[in-house]
């Protein structure tokens, strides 16, 4: 097959790219440039996009010895990951963007303008399997190491999106890639992983989102609350907190036990944050829209497990897809079988049955 390979400059989409050459594949490697102005996203090992990881990516085709381009989605990554996350924050939301940005960038922009290039695929260095099922449609699983394990992330991707992908990594630890860098003589075998938001540039997500939506009404300032609507103290912004937060309160009252409190609840109109004890961040069931299914969507309840972050523990469940909804709303509902503690709006619910990938959706709101 002709492929294209996502090399985002580390080590695994290095190796993934190597494999696949090796496979017998024709491959052509491709750096992502998603800023114009490079120096305002994350420098050195903490980033996935910089000028040094465009370098690292080269070099590391040339020693694979494969053509190399760089592309730019500078504008459709502002569009679709920034302003996504900006809006995500200012509606009292917790998004995720490297989600967004395999949905929205790594397999819809990038492999559209494959497919329509000629190619057949896009290979990544994510971890993750996939699998021809019974029904002859394409399965995505867990990777076998649970803790590179990056399925969550990929379960926005539609079935039509993982016949034209490729995960060469999922059936090898993460220890095992370094080492196989290294026998290739790629210089990335010992390049940190990167880690946090590649877009904001010190790492001060509040600072940043200060500057960006500080200005706008109604997310300047408002009152903390207590459950019993008692005012404890004043905040800055909404788009400051995330459910389950507990730093950063500066709640002069102290909580009558002496337990800490957590954030519970964001309202971005009135611009009130409640706050509580950590029992009250029990919750027990979800409601999600924005469903993408895998494969073939169920046609009834579900008993399930879900993942409700990145990296996540999972959660016996039962979903219940919209048409067996007595409201009738687009998405499913998740009832919980193990309560989970800090959900937030905004996040993504990650539907498994076993190691398979079922699906997603947007968590628009909780049940406790």
């Amino acid at each position: 097959m002709r492929v294209l390979a996502a090399m985002s400059g580390g080590v695994d989409s290095a190796v993934a790219a190597a494999r696949a050459v090796e496979a017998g594949h024709d491959v052509t490697g491709i750096h992502l440039a998603l800023s114009r102005n490079p120096k305002s996203y994350r420098t050195g090992a903490r980033g996935c996009c910089t000028i040094e990881d465009s370098n690292d990516a080269r070099r590391a085709a040339d020693v694979i010895g494969i053509p190399f381009y760089v592309w730019d989605m500078s504008d459709r990554f502002h569009e679709d990951v920034v302003e996504d996350f900006l809006a995500e924050y200012a509606g009292g939301r917790t998004p995720n963007p490297c989600l967004r940005c395999n949905e929205k960038i790594k397999f819809a922009a990038v492999l559209d303008r494959g497919l329509a290039l000629g190619y057949d695929a896009v290979v990544t260095g994510h971890y993750a399997q996939l699998r021809t099922g019974d029904d002859g449609l394409i399965e995505m699983h867990r990777a076998i190491d649970p803790g590179k394990d990056q399925s969550y992330v990929l379960g926005v991707l539609t079935q039509h999106q993982l016949a034209h992908s490729l995960f060469p990594l999922g059936d090898t630890a993460k220890p095992q890639i370094r080492t196989e860098a290294e026998r290739r003589g790629l210089q990335v075998a010992d390049k940190p992983d990167s880690h946090d938001i590649c877009f904001i540039a010190d790492g001060d997500t509040g600072g940043w989102l200060d500057e960006k939506l500080g200005a706008a009404a109604p997310n300047r300032g408002g009152a903390i609350l207590d459950e019993a609507g008692e005012v404890l103290g004043d905040h800055e912004g909404t788009y400051r907190f995330t459910i389950g937060q507990r730093k950063g309160l500066r709640i002069g009252t102290p909580a009558a036990d002496g337990k800490p409190r957590f954030v519970l609840d964001i309202e971005p109109v009135s611009g009130t944050v409640t706050v509580g004890p950590r029992e009250s961040l029990a919750v027990t069931g979800l409601d999600c829209i924005r469903p993408l299914w895998c494969g073939t969507p169920p046609t009834g309840p579900l008993e399930c497990t879900v993942q409700l972050r990145a990296h996540g523990d999972e959660h016996r469940a039962v979903v219940v897809p919209a048409a067996d909804r007595s409201d009738g709303a687009a998405g499913f509902s998740v009832t919980l079988l193990d309560s989970a503690s800090g959900i937030a709006p905004g996040q993504a619910c990650v539907v498994y049955d076993g190691t398979r990938v079922v699906g997603s959706g947007t968590i628009a709101s909780t049940r406790r």
